[in-house]
């Protein structure tokens, strides 16, 4: 059956014309970019097998062997014993991935970043450009190329088909849905392949009947609502094809909602005093981004990890928007009782602020009224930040910390932060 995609020669293009860019194995081809000698090898990014590190990347010589992103590093030490490990820099992954944006930008300013790997960008005949949405693809993939790296496109009319047509053929593989065979695409895929559709919600949808896409596409939005809610009708129009996507100028998708870093640790915590410690750590290391990226925010969020399946989360939400160490640190300590009891061990750490610009009403500060004395200790607090983070930049990172720091050297994971949307 002709699905309606196309991989050869461009063809007049009718309609909104959506791609979806994606890097192949990202962090690890920079890897084999910047050391020859470990191209056509298996290289892994990631934390160290025997300290409950995860794979960030795998080449696609690791792939082979069955490694893949989200791994347990002692998995894949197993899987590929001849692999190279590198626990990455994610400072020359963001120089990369800034470098393959100014290529997108170059032929439309409807660039959307999704991840630090992953660009919706608009090409609509006649909105920026008369040439084929075809032709710019290419161009596109060999201008990549030319860095080092490669990519894989989908382009369709709309974000859901992009998404799934870039993930048909890699590597650097251009897979075209062309407008009007959408249905006909996405028809015989499986309903997980619709993003937004997890393990829960296909168990549902299994319940009646429904298996693919295409038969997602054929029920009735009113059984769909009944099972689902008001997602069911949404899931339906993505399923068949119709979905009307709005690719947001690159300004706009590239405002920060939250700013966050967590920690696994190599050996679980179950003493209060480390778990406080730790959490302050981690608080300081969110305060240091926060102060970088010009941002503070009024909702702080702490995330517990228990094992590698069961987590929970809490917030507060303050009067003042917060940008130093010690607030943050306060305020997800003042937490950890809701989120943890003696007894329970703790495998990982997370510790997030939100909230910038937020306008809303907001619960009591856990903080002291002003005039009670306090005040003063915080503006010495926030000036003593100021200060470290100046001989940071200057010295490095490790050419200043606090006790609590020190205290958790060797005791923490070795994969790198290195979240996909931190870009």
């Amino acid at each position: 059956m002709d699905d309606g995609t196309r991989t050869a020669e461009p063809f007049a293009w009718e309609g909104p014309a959506v791609g979806l860019l994606d890097l192949d194995a990202f962090f690890a081809s920079v890897e084999q970019l910047d050391h020859p000698a470990w191209r056509g090898r298996p290289v892994i990014v990631g934390g160290s097998p025997d300290r409950r590190g995860v794979v960030s990347t795998a080449s696609y010589e690791a792939r082979r062997f069955g490694v893949h992103s989200a791994m347990a590093s002692a998995t894949a030490a197993r899987l590929c014993p001849q692999a190279i490990w590198t626990q990455g820099n994610f400072a020359r992954y963001r120089e990369m991935s800034a470098r393959v944006m100014a290529i997108l930008t170059d032929e439309t300013p409807r660039v959307e970043q999704v991840s630090i790997d992953e660009a919706f960008f608009d090409v609509t005949p006649g909105r920026f450009s008369r040439e084929s949405p075809v032709a710019i693809c290419r161009r596109v993939q060999e201008r990549v190329a030319e860095l080092g790296v490669t990519c894989s496109i989908g382009l369709g009319a709309n974000k859901t088909v992009a998404k799934i047509a870039s993930e048909r053929e890699k590597p650097r593989g251009l897979t075209v849905v062309m407008p009007g065979t959408e249905g006909a695409f996405l028809a015989p895929l499986p309903v997980r392949a619709l993003s937004g559709v997890g393990a829960s919600t296909a168990a549902r949808l299994e319940r009646m009947g429904v298996r693919t896409l295409g038969e997602l596409a054929r029920v009735p939005d009113e059984a769909l609502e009944r099972e689902l809610g008001v997602v069911g009708p949404r899931l339906r129009a993505r399923a068949a094809g119709a979905e009307r996507s709005v690719v947001a100028e690159r300004a706009a998708a590239e405002e920060v909602k939250s700013v966050s870093n967590e920690r696994t640790f190599a050996r679980d915590l179950t003493d209060a005093r480390e778990i406080e410690q730790a959490v302050r750590s981690i608080a300081g290391t969110v305060g240091r981004r926060l102060r970088r990226k010009g941002l503070a925010g009024r909702t702080v969020t702490l995330k517990v990890k228990y094992d590698a399946c069961r987590g929970r989360t809490a917030r507060r939400t303050l009067d003042e928007p917060v940008d130093g160490d010690r607030a943050i640190a306060d305020t997800a300590a003042s937490l950890i009782d809701g989120l943890w009891r003696p007894g329970e061990t703790v495998r990982l750490l997370g510790v997030g602020v939100s909230g910038f610009g937020d306008d809303a009403p907001h619960q009591m500060s856990l903080f002291a009224a002003e005039g009670d004395g306090r005040d003063a200790g915080r503006g010495a607090h926030a000036e003593l930040g100021r200060l470290t983070d100046a001989l940071r930049e200057r010295f490095g990172d490790d050419a200043v910390g606090y006790g609590r720091d020190l205290r958790l050297r060797g005791r923490t994971s070795d994969t790198a932060p290195m979240h996909k949307s931190d870009f």
